[in-house]
This record gives structure tokens, C-alpha cells and sequence, in this order.
């Protein structure tokens, strides 16, 4: 059994949104909760705090783009014009999805250690590989936004 799983708790009341610097788009921590089915043994200040810091970070590393699409005219994210093959609100999709990634992969770590069973080191290692797999999906998001391959192979 997993400490932050699907249905094993009541969630405790989030706040309505977390407002972002203007550009991105504001989080609903209610959203977040959902698409990563987290119950309520993440409580609201653990959760807003994961997803504050999440959005610092994604932010960071996309502040270039960001100041790019700026002088280009896009006072929000809404304001820039999205590929043609790309679904309707595609940036927003995919900076939601390194928003939600960071902060689900920070969660697992924090709550890795917490088991009533002799069987917590194996789940912890399991969580580990879970927020690895988390973050990848952070880095895959980010590099989406700016128009970068998943992978940069280069010879040695």
C-alpha cells in the first residue's frame, strides 16, 4: 500500500489557485491533486508548497523563452501562437504538465520514508524510480515549450 495513492483519504481543502508571475498560467492545486490521483495524506500546505516551488523552478528554466516570446509581443502565455499541428492551449498543457511532474516527483521523495512494514526500503527505492521517471517528464515538458528534442546525443 502506498502512503500517497488513490481514495485512501479525504483531501483536505485546497486553495482555489496559485497565482503565477502574469505570464504562465495560475495552478489549481484541486487539478493537480486529481491528475495525480494524491489523497489527503499530502496535506493543502505540503501540496501548495510542493506546487509553489515546482513553479519557481519551471519558470527559471524558462524564463528565456519566456523573455523571448515577450519581445515578440506576448504579454501572456495565451498571447503566443502555438504550432499548427498543436492542440488548443498547448503550452499551457505541457507547463502544466513539468509543473505538475516537479512537484509530484518532490512529494514521493519527501514521503518515501514513511512505512508500517518492514517493506518501506523497497517501496522507497520504487518511489525513487517513480520521481526519476517524474522529473524526465518535468525536462520532456520544458523542452517541448522550446522547441527542443527529448535527447542531445553527442560523441565523445
Amino acid at each position: 500500500m502506498s502512503l500517497i495513492a488513490a481514495g485512501t483519504g479525504t483531501a483536505p481543502a485546497d486553495p482555489e489557485t496559485l497565482e503565477n508571475n502574469g505570464f504562465w498560467p495560475a495552478i489549481t492545486p484541486a487539478d493537480f491533486r486529481e491528475a495525480t490521483r494524491l489523497d489527503g495524506t499530502v496535506t493543502a500546505p505540503r501540496l501548495v508548497q510542493a506546487l509553489q516551488v515546482a513553479m519557481a523552478d519551471i519558470n527559471r528554466q524558462l524564463a528565456d523563452w519566456q523573455a523571448e516570446q515577450q519581445d515578440d509581443s506576448a504579454a501572456t502565455l495565451g498571447d503566443v501562437t502555438a504550432p499548427v499541428w498543436a492542440l488548443p492551449d498547448h503550452y499551457a498543457l505541457l507547463y502544466r504538465r513539468a509543473v505538475y511532474a516537479t512537484a509530484h516527483a518532490s512529494l514521493l521523495e519527501r514521503y518515501r520514508d514513511v512505512s508500517a512494514t518492514n517493506e518501506g526500503d523497497e517501496r522507497g527505492e520504487a518511489k525513487d524510480e517513480s520521481a526519476d521517471d517524474l522529473r524526465r517528464d518535468a525536462r520532456w515538458a520544458v523542452a517541448e515549450i522550446e522547441g527542443r528534442d527529448h535527447t542531445t546525443v553527442e560523441l565523445i
